[in-house]
C-alpha cells in the first residue's frame, strides 16, 4: 500500500525526490522495456534471415535437381550430340569440297546460260570460313522472265552436287518499268551465298580462328 501512495503522490518535476523504491522500479521497467525491443529487433532480424535462408534452400534444391537429371541422362545425351555431329559431318561432306568449288561457280554460271538468262554480272567474293563449312559469297544480276529463273533454280538443284543457295539482299523488279508490260523480263540482283565443305585440317584451323575473333570482340567490349 505504501508503494501505491508514494506513486500516486509522485511529484513530476522532482524525480529526484521520488522514493528510492519508485526510482528502482521506474529504472527496472526502462530496463526491462529496452531488453524487449531489443530481442523484437534482433528476432524480426533473424526472422528476415530465416525466411531468405529458406527460399535459397528451395532454390538450391530445385537447381540439385536439374543439375541431378541432367547428370543422369549425361550419357544419352552425350551419345546423342556425337551421333548428331556425325550425321551433320555426313551431310556437309555432301557439300563441294575446296578442289570442286570452282567447277561448282562454273557449272551455275552455265546454268544460268542454259536458262536463257542474261548475266549482267557474277562476282563470287572472298570466302568466309565457319566451324564445319565455309560460305562463298556472289553478287550478281541477271535478266529473264519468270520462267527462266524458275528453269534456272531447277537447274542449279539438279547438279551432281548438293548446291545450297541462300539469297542475302536479293530484289527482283521488272526491268523496263514505265514500259507496257516490260516485255515480261525481270531482274534479279543482289547476293547470293553458296557453301563448300571443309576438310579437318581447315576445319581446325577455322573454329581456331572463329574463337580468337570471338575473343577479342568480347574483349572490347
Amino acid at each position: 500500500m505504501t508503494f501505491l501512495k508514494d506513486l500516486q503522490s509522485l511529484d513530476r518535476n522532482n524525480i529526484g525526490g521520488w522514493p528510492q523504491s519508485i526510482k528502482l522500479f521506474f529504472t527496472g521497467l526502462l530496463f526491462a522495456l529496452i531488453v524487449l525491443l531489443g530481442w523484437y529487433l534482433y528476432v524480426s532480424d533473424q526472422q528476415d534471415a530465416l525466411e531468405q535462408a529458406v527460399a535459397k534452400e528451395q532454390q538450391l534444391k530445385q537447381e540439385f535437381s536439374q543439375k541431378q537429371a541432367k547428370a543422369v541422362n549425361l550419357e544419352g545425351l552425350t551419345q546423342q550430340l556425337d551421333e548428331m555431329q556425325d550425321m551433320l559431318r555426313q551431310l556437309l561432306r555432301q557439300l563441294p569440297s575446296k578442289t570442286e568449288m570452282p567447277e561448282l561457280l562454273v557449272d551455275i554460271s552455265q546454268t544460268a546460260l542454259s536458262a536463257g538468262l542474261e548475266t549482267e554480272l557474277f562476282q563470287p567474293g572472298a570466302e568466309a570460313p565457319k566451324d564445319f563449312y565455309a560460305e562463298k559469297p556472289i553478287q550478281l544480276r541477271m535478266v529473264g522472265t519468270y520462267h527462266q529463273f524458275g528453269t534456272f533454280i531447277s537447274g542449279v538443284a539438279s547438279l551432281p552436287r548438293v548446291v545450297i543457295l541462300t539469297l542475302h539482299d536479293v530484289s527482283l523488279t521488272p526491268k523496263n518499268k514505265d514500259a507496257k508490260g516490260g516485255g515480261g523480263l525481270l531482274v534479279l540482283q543482289g547476293t547470293v551465298k553458296t557453301y563448300r565443305y571443309l576438310e579437318d585440317d581447315e576445319s581446325v584451323e577455322a573454329k581456331a580462328a572463329n574463337a580468337k575473333s570471338a575473343a577479342t570482340t568480347g574483349g572490347q567490349k
